[in-house]
């Protein structure tokens, strides 16, 4: 059995599996928005937003994002519970656009209306590298020294071309920087990565994971579909003929080559998101989202693998003491 599982069937370590190991029982993520912008948006680095951002950006899933913040909190619990009412432990995920952009006194103000409502252990928080100046990382730090915390940085992709042809308005060395940075403060970070960006062959996909991993100090990762949504500037890619839809066989095979890459100890957060089916334009087979992680567990048993099976940091140590001897 994988080291990092009690499932026989999952061969990579999975967030509920990290969470029930941390907090004894099943937590639940709750999704809030925090009202902030995107400094891809405002003019801040750029205009327009990523080419594959809708215009209620990731928050399209959430239930009241324009209540207050202590009633979306509510009533996004109120929905879980409907399905499994015995959970009582929860970690906030401020998800919307970035969630560090702004002021930190703004920043402290929006957080600390959710950080001690009952129940709450945790604080989950998505934004992007550019977005972490000196006063924000010593705000994380003091919230990590309170409570469980994630810094989740959307990165996407590791390659420059893409980065610029998608609008995404920061290099990678930002990315890299913004990392070590957190992790002097022992912070938790888990990278965002896109399969299925325009251009990028599967080999690509596969060495955004290396480079990713041998990059950056990361205790998490989410791998994600790209999912082609209307009211998006990607669209016009796709009318020309610059972007293809993966198939659902290819993004199996790339994630299960990908799992084998990333160390064992790192959390896998996701391995494909959610889109309202009413905005999507495609793939249309990631509507089926638990075929898809069903699939991809039943890959791994089939080629008798697990996370981890051609670790990168493994392999880099073994090479390097190769050239030593």
């Amino acid at each position: 059995m994988f080291v990092y599982s009690d499932d026989p069937t999952k061969r990579y370590h999975s967030w509920n599996y990290a969470l029930r190991q941390q907090f004894g029982g099943k937590i639940f993520k709750v999704p809030v928005d925090g009202g902030f912008d995107c400094p891809n948006r405002d003019g801040t680095a750029a205009h327009g937003g990523c080419t594959f951002c809708s215009v209620s950006g990731s928050g399209d899933m959430m239930v009241a994002p324009n209540d207050p913040l202590p009633l979306q909190f509510q009533k996004e619990i109120d929905m879980m519970h409907l399905k499994w009412p015995n959970v009582d432990q929860y970690i906030v995920y401020f998800q919307n656009f970035t969630n560090t952009h702004a002021p930190v006194e703004v920043i402290r103000e929006r957080f600390e209306q959710v950080v001690n409502l009952p129940g709450v252990v945790g604080l989950s928080v998505g934004t992007r590298p550019d977005c972490l100046p000196p006063e924000v990382v010593d705000y994380l730090a003091e919230l990590n020294q309170r409570m469980y915390l994630w810094v989740e940085l959307g990165l996407q992709t590791t390659y420059e071309e893409t980065s610029n042809a998608i609008n995404r308005a920061h290099d990678y060395e930002t990315y890299t920087d913004a990392v070590a940075r957190l992790r002097k403060h022992d912070i938790n970070v888990c990278t965002h990565l896109i399969n299925g960006l325009p251009g990028e062959s599967l080999d690509m996909m596969r060495e955004n994971v290396r480079r990713t991993i041998l990059d950056s100090d990361i205790q998490g990762i989410k791998l994600h579909l790209l999912h082609l949504m209307r009211n998006t500037k990607m669209l016009r890619d796709y009318a020309e003929g610059k972007l293809q839809l993966m198939t659902r066989e290819d993004y199996v095979n790339v994630i299960c080559d990908q799992l084998e890459m990333i160390p064992p100890e790192i959390i896998i957060h996701r391995l494909t998101g959610d889109a309202p089916w009413d905005a999507l334009v495609g793939p249309m087979w990631s509507l089926k989202k638990w075929e898809v992680l069903n699939a991809i567990d039943q890959e791994m048993l089939r080629r008798d693998s697990y996370q981890g099976k051609f670790d990168v940091r493994q392999e880099q140590k073994h090479a390097a003491n190769s050239l030593t001897l």
